[in-house]
Parts: structure tokens; sequence; C-alpha cells
């Protein structure tokens, strides 16, 4: 089959091209050559509305979710699932590793209509174990997700020479990529290359087989603000944006997760420039979080981070809930941190793009005490209605309201 690659690089414009160009605000003809390019990718997903994620297009917002090897409640991640579609997530990433996984998977596939990604190598390790694990069972993993509907997988590309360097790298925190441990062990365990390096080709043909878009993972991210850029996060950033070209060539559409994980809030600007420098491939960041003691509330801290590196370039983020380091997030934190990670987005946008004209509807509705026009316009019309009033000033003025005592008079009357 030909994919939106394919399409685009033959000059065909697909009705999900078309969809997307409306959506985002941009010509037919640019959507068509940045997915040629591979600098705009499109996630797509049978009998669901088409994502775009890269050049020109919104910042994008990925809520992950899935159970734990030490909480299983099934019930509990299709409910978050439920609200990251309400409140406006653009994909969900499930990343269980604890009871029937294939099940769960296939449940929230099922309950949803966002695009759905994975980590494959998490379900071939809870199933099989890190010791007996094979090449083989990875690649297996690989294929029966897919088969289930997914659009798009991540795989982390890590090699000897990284796994070298950062052995004698001195950071605080190691390597915190679990995906990138998983495939690291496997690798030294059996004293082998990579799986997916090794066996690049035929996991590109599984991929373009159904369009799945290739997400390359982060295994070399910083863990902590005192963990500066090293050799090993400068080699995978090179590997991946030499990976990403291969895939482009095959048909596959890539997305680059990169300096995920903690940055000091004065080199995230630099970073994503960094990145952006060396690959056109769109940008996938995991917060990035610019402080390390805001325990309870990474959510805002990793906001924070977002709406820098989305407004200095970043294409897709991967939000962060109140219980990051701590525990598995509820529903209620799963709402609290998409929120937090949509405001950041919004505010990158406004750097990208310029600011909107939501904004200016959304100031003119407040200086008429338009409540209801208000709830139209917020992210979380919910929480607006718990807190304000349906008329006149709300309960911090009063009567002694500054934008009623003043408006005649600014008025000119």
């Amino acid at each position: 089959m030909l994919t939106q690659i394919d399409h685009a690089k033959n000059g065909n414009l697909t009705p999900q091209m078309q969809y997307v160009a409306k959506k985002e605000g941009m010509d037919e003809n640019t959507v068509l050559s940045r997915v040629a390019e591979g600098s705009l990718v499109i996630m797509v997903r049978k009998g669901c509305p088409p994502t775009a994620i890269g050049k020109g297009a919104t910042t994008k917002i990925n809520v992950n979710l899935g159970t734990s090897a030490a909480n299983v409640n099934p019930a509990s991640e299709l409910q978050k699932a439920a609200i990251a579609e309400k409140y406006g997530a653009d994909t969900i990433t499930d990343l269980s590793m604890g009871g029937n996984i294939s099940a769960i998977r296939k449940s929230i596939i099922e309950n949803t209509t966002l695009p759905i990604t994975s980590v494959p190598i998490y379900q071939a390790i809870v199933e099989k174990g890190l010791k007996d694990v094979t090449e083989d069972d990875i690649l297996s993993c690989l294929k029966l997700q897919i088969e289930d509907g997914l659009s798009s997988v991540v795989l982390h590309c890590v090699d000897k020479k990284m796994l070298e360097i950062v052995k004698g790298s001195g950071r605080v925190m190691g390597m915190v990529s679990k995906g990138g441990s998983f495939t690291s062990v496997f690798m030294l365990t059996n004293d082998c290359d990579n799986p997916f390096l090794n066996n690049f080709d035929e996991v590109l043909a599984i991929l373009r087989e159904n369009d799945v878009v290739l997400s390359l993972g982060n295994t070399m991210r910083s863990g902590c603000i005192h963990d500066p850029q090293d050799p090993a996060q400068l080699m995978e950033i090179q590997t991946n944006a030499n990976l990403a070209e291969l895939a482009n060539k095959a048909g596959v559409q890539v997305i680059i997760e990169g300096m995920g994980g903690h940055v000091p809030a004065s080199v995230i600007p630099d970073f994503v420039k960094l990145y952006k420098s060396t690959s056109q491939h769109p940008l996938f960041v995991a917060g990035p979080l610019p402080t390390d003691v805001a325990l309870g509330y990474d959510h805002i801290a990793g906001a924070v981070g977002a709406s820098m590196a989305s407004g200095a370039g970043a294409d897709y983020l991967c939000y962060i809930t109140p219980s990051e380091h701590l525990a598995l997030p509820t529903p209620d934190q799963v709402r609290e941190g998409l929120l937090a990670f949509k405001i950041a987005a919004h505010i990158g946008d406004s750097i990208k793009y310029g600011i909107s004209e939501k904004d200016r509807l959304l100031a003119e509705r407040r200086a008429n005490f338009d409540w209801k026009g208000q709830m139209e316009l917020a992210f979380d019309p919910d929480r607006v209605r718990d807190f304000c009033p349906m008329f006149g000033p709300c309960s911090m003025c009063g009567e002694y309201c500054a934008i009623k005592i003043m408006g005649d008079y600014l008025a000119g009357e």
C-alpha cells in the first residue's frame, strides 16, 4: 500500500492531507510538500480524523496512560482515555505493563478516536522477562501491536557506542528512559546489537504496511537538570536524524523524540534549535522539566518548560502529571496534567505563530461580564463553571470592580 509520504512524494493530495490543511489553516500544496519532505507528519487511524504534527501545525499534546506492574486497573485507564478525549488531547500512548496488556490496549483503541501509540518492547519484556526475551519475541510483539490498529510506535535505537559513552559519563541520574533501558539491557545481556537496528529494514516494512509513524525514542535524555547535554545525547541526536532519513526513503513517516526529561530553563531554546538544525522532522518533547524540586507539582513545572520548548520550535509535547516521579496518575491527575500542557502549547503557539484571536475574543467577553461566553473559550469549562458567577462582577472585587467602575469613562461616555 502507499503511505501518506508516498502519496506526497508522488504529488497526490490525499483526503487526510485535505482535512489537515483545513483544520490547521494551511495551504494544501504546503501540506503536500511538507509531508513529502518529512517536516510534517500525518497520523492516521482507520475511521478516525487524522492528526498533523510538525511544521506549520499547532503544537500537539500526547497523554500517557496504562497500567503498571504495581497498579492494574483497566477501568481506570479507560476513564483516563475518556478524559484525554474530552479535554483535548491530540494523541494517547498506552504504556501498560501490568495485567492483560493486549486486552487493555484493544479496549483503549475500541473506546477512543485519537491516534494511539505504544512502546512494543514493554510488553515483550513483561511477558518474556528481561533475561529470556529474544529478538524474535520483540519483533513479534511489534507486529502484534501494529495489527491491533496503532498509529505510531516508539522504538529506542540506542547502539553500543552510546552505551560505552554513557557508562563513564558520571551522570547523577544515569539512564531514565524505560524503553531505552530495556533495549540496552537486552543488548548487554545477549552481547548483541540493538534488535531494531539489526532488523531495521524489516521494521520499516512492518510499519509501512499499515502506514504507522515511527517515533524514534530518546534513550539518552537527562534525568535531572544537573546532568548537562553530553556526547551520548549528541550521538543519539545524529543517529536518530540519519535513521529518520532512511525511514522516509522507505515510505515511513518519522517523529524524533528529543530534549525530553530535565533541562535547565536557560538552555531550552538552544537545545530545540540544535535538534531543529540537525533534522527537519517533527520534534517530540517530554516536558521538559526546568527544575527538579517541584514534586507534586511537576505538571506546572513541566508546562513552564513545555511552553518555552514549543515557542522555540518543538512540535509535539508529552504531558506530565502531578504524580510524576511519585505514582501512577489518577484520572483527575491526568486531567490536571493535560490541561496544564494545553495551556503550554497555546502559549508556545503564540510565540511561534503570533497571539491568537481566541485570546482577544475571551478578553472582550470578560470585559462584558459574559461568563457563559468565557466558558465556551476555556480549556476546561467545567472548572470555570465551578468558580464564576453567572452575571455581574466576580467575588474578587464585587461592586468595586475596576472594569465596571471605569467602563463608561473608557468607553467615552
